[in-house]
């Protein structure tokens, strides 16, 4: 049987599990989801993922593809999965693509988004998916620090100390925070790709810029420092989502 590359779209709510890649100390969600394909399968499966979500980090749309010598149609897969699947995963597209694509190394764009519920009292509804902080944010103030990371930037500072990661060059194309009535606050940024925590330590940064605690100049002052430790905390895992990833 000649052998297939499956693209798989997922969805889950990250909160139950120790993020994407495999680990000795926890469930993950690559366990979970190339266990369910080997029992449907029959056979081993390797699944290869655009990036590797954190513990508590939720996805809309996680691209991921697997080799397989299956002759199960694309859409079966689908049904299938889902199937086994816990209801915090699902499956949402299943499709058969080149042999050369790779879920991880043919991304081009990703999308993530960061939520925060700013008001006294937390939502009970959004307790799992945003961050809760009752004081009143500065949303100007945090809009001028988004502004200047937008473009081919140094992001050092906004990465996670021990990161593997070695060239801390990434291109940011859009950075933007929303605000809906309910007092949902989303920050929105789209880049060539990111490194490990820089979405949440970027996050932690301009709220205390909203907080206060920095001006706009000072919030490019951390950024130009190229240092960790100059920036601030890092945002709770729970109110990051992958939203999208472009090829």
């Amino acid at each position: 049987m000649p052998e297939r590359n499956i693209k798989l779209i997922l969805a889950y709510d990250g909160m139950n599990y120790h993020g994407w890649q495999r680990q000795k100390n926890g469930v993950t969600i690559q366990e979970v989801v190339e266990e369910k394909l080997a029992r449907m399968l029959g056979e081993p499966v390797a699944v290869i993922a655009s990036g590797r979500t954190d513990a508590g980090v939720h996805a809309m749309n996680q691209v991921c593809n697997f080799k397989t010598g299956t002759s199960l149609d694309a859409w079966i897969v689908r049904k299938g999965l889902n199937a086994l699947l816990p209801k915090d995963i699902r499956v949402l597209g299943a499709e058969d693509v080149p042999l050369s694509f790779n879920a991880r190394y043919s991304a081009r764009k990703k999308r993530y988004r960061y939520c925060i519920f700013n008001g006294e009292v937390h939502d009970v509804f959004l307790r799992r998916t945003a961050w809760h902080i009752p004081q009143p944010l500065d949303a100007e103030r945090m809009r001028g620090c988004l502004a200047s990371i937008v473009g081919t930037r140094d992001f050092s500072s906004f990465r996670a100390a021990g990161s593997s990661n070695r060239n801390p060059v990434r291109t940011i194309f859009e950075a933007d925070l929303l605000i809906e009535a309910n007092r949902l606050w989303t920050i929105e940024l789209e880049a060539d790709g990111f490194l490990r925590h820089m979405v949440r330590n970027i996050v932690g940064t301009l709220v205390s810029a909203g907080r206060g605690k920095l001006t706009s100049g000072e919030f490019e002052g951390v950024l130009e420092a190229r240092d960790r430790r100059a920036a601030g905390a890092t945002a709770p895992a729970h109110g990051l989502f992958l939203v999208d990833v472009t090829y």
